[in-house]
């Protein structure tokens, strides 16, 4: 067994990819400078030189040309892995993932599956500038068909890119880009657990934090620094977006009450409104006081010197747990008693 090193999240993503390469010769890696530049991020690095141009090539800039050449790949017994060089930059592949890859193994009865992974850097965080920090993943949770993965930790950014490789039907796999470089002791390859579950990073009893992606680490430090104030926050990692694991949230939130739902992308009609009224409809009678919500705020993503004023960070978290109404004093923080 390989022992345990300092491992980055983004050279977890690029050691899943060339553990899928070499275990399967179907699967083939493109996109806009994946090739000899290994990618903006270089998650790509190293692996035309290994495999070859044939397998990991670079396209032309052309997002819906690649997600429609990836689709008759698949079609044909290929593994493509595509990348979209930012968040943003799909939105011209949209058509093709509504129409025809989320679609394909409905409209043939379930003849031909369509294992396609679709890997988009997205969020802030990084000081990029307009269409380079967008939080879109709302776009393709409301779309059936699609798995919507977003790894938050290196573990879990090797092991959900293995299994979306390997499913058989279309994933949306999105990569936190101001996580790319934060590190952790791992021994790859390793095995999180399937696609489709959440985790419980932080145990807590007194509320829940629901989070996913490049807000964990916010949620985990908005929890540390409760602790200080009395208070015991649970964290929960969602990992999949969609399919949503309801009976994880569900459990925390009915043991600790309360819940506060935590991600970058805008807060109307975004992710945490879902989210929100599936916890509401499974958790009614447990709660002890409504749902909050922090989020991006209702605006284009802003100019790089004012992303920090949009992004959720450890105050706006706190504030919204300390408004969570606390009927007993025993249980009221420190900070807003």
């Amino acid at each position: 067994m390989t022992p345990p090193a300092t491992v980055t999240l983004a050279k977890a993503l690029n050691t899943a990819l060339r553990h899928a390469m070499r275990e399967d010769d179907r699967t083939v890696v493109f996109g806009e400078d994946v090739g000899t530049l290994g990618g903006v991020f270089r998650i790509t690095d190293g692996l035309t030189q290994e495999f070859g141009e044939e397998r990991c090539f670079d396209t032309p800039l052309a997002e819906s040309a690649i997600i429609g050449t990836a689709v008759g790949m698949a079609m044909y017994g290929y593994r493509p892995v595509v990348e979209m060089q930012f968040d943003a930059f799909a939105y011209p592949a949209f058509e093709q993932l509504v129409s025809h890859v989320a679609k394909f193994r409905s409209r043939t009865r379930g003849a031909l599956p369509l294992p396609l992974t679709v890997r988009i850097p997205y969020g802030g965080g990084i000081g990029g500038v307009e269409h380079h920090s967008d939080s879109s993943e709302i776009y393709y949770m409301a779309t059936p068909g699609l798995t919507v993965v977003t790894p938050a930790t290196v573990a879990d950014a090797y092991s959900l890119l293995r299994r979306s490789i390997a499913s058989p039907d279309p994933v949306v796999f999105l990569e936190p880009k101001r996580l790319y470089w934060h590190k952790d002791e791992v021994a790859l390859p390793v095995d999180t657990g399937p696609l489709g579950w959440a985790a419980v990073r932080r145990p807590g009893t007194d509320a829940t934090l629901v989070t996913y992606g490049p807000s964990l680490p916010v949620a985990l430090a908005a929890a540390e620094a409760a602790a200080e104030q009395g208070l015991s926050l649970e964290v929960v990692d969602l990992r999949t977006l969609s399919p949503f694991d309801e009976d994880t949230v569900a459990a925390s939130v009915r043991r600790t009450g309360r819940a506060v739902v935590v991600h970058e992308a805008h807060g109307f009609a975004g992710p945490g409104a879902e989210i929100a009224a599936r916890i509401t409809e499974r958790c009614f009678y447990h709660l002890e006081a409504p749902l909050r919500r922090v989020t991006g705020l209702d605006v284009p993503y802003p100019a790089p010197l004012l992303e920090d004023h949009y992004l959720p960070d450890v105050g706006r978290v706190l504030d919204a747990v300390y408004r969570l109404e606390w009927p007993a004093a025993s249980r009221t923080p420190k900070a807003a008693a």
